[in-house]
């Protein structure tokens, strides 16, 4: 009976590995934080740390400093230092402000990092028009889970 429930779990939590990511309409904030997992599989601090660092990606080093990444150049100081952010959020609370920071606190200017709708006027790039159809998220789900993942380790 042991081993039917040990492959009863397995086969569960194998299945929730190859769960779909919530999609950037489907997210539920609870008071700005989104206490489940966008993807069902835990983040990655290393890459989380590569998504914050990276021009192309999170970019968070233009607005936020932080002594945990002191060794990437030019912190912009636009946004509060994340120096113990980690203490200071829990993580449902730190994927609702990636996610979409306005849902936590109105009028930020911190960029919603998964969302595809709702903005006021999004451009095409660096065409001077409005974009057409539906834009992709910044951030995918699991790159969200990974920036949570690594701020987390920043106490």
């Amino acid at each position: 009976m042991r081993n039917l429930t040990t492959a009863i779990a397995a086969f569960l939590l194998a299945g929730s590995a190859y769960a779909e990511p919530v999609a950037p309409s489907d997210v539920v904030f609870e008071d700005g934080a989104i206490p489940v997992s966008l993807t069902g599989t835990p983040g990655d601090p290393v890459a989380g740390r590569e998504v914050m660092i990276a021009r192309g990606l999170g970019n968070c080093v233009a607005c936020h400093t932080a002594e945990a990444y002191a060794d990437v150049p030019f912190h912009g100081e636009v946004g509060p230092p994340l120096d113990f952010v980690g203490e200071r959020w829990t993580e449902a609370e730190l994927r609702g402000i990636i996610a979409d920071a306005k849902m936590m606190f109105d009028g930020t200017i911190m960029p919603s990092f998964y969302k595809n709708a709702g903005y006021i006027r999004p451009g095409n790039a660096f065409t001077g028009k409005a974009a057409e159809g539906e834009l992709p998220p910044l951030l995918s789900a699991q790159q969200v889970e990974d920036v949570v993942a690594y701020l987390m380790t920043i106490k």
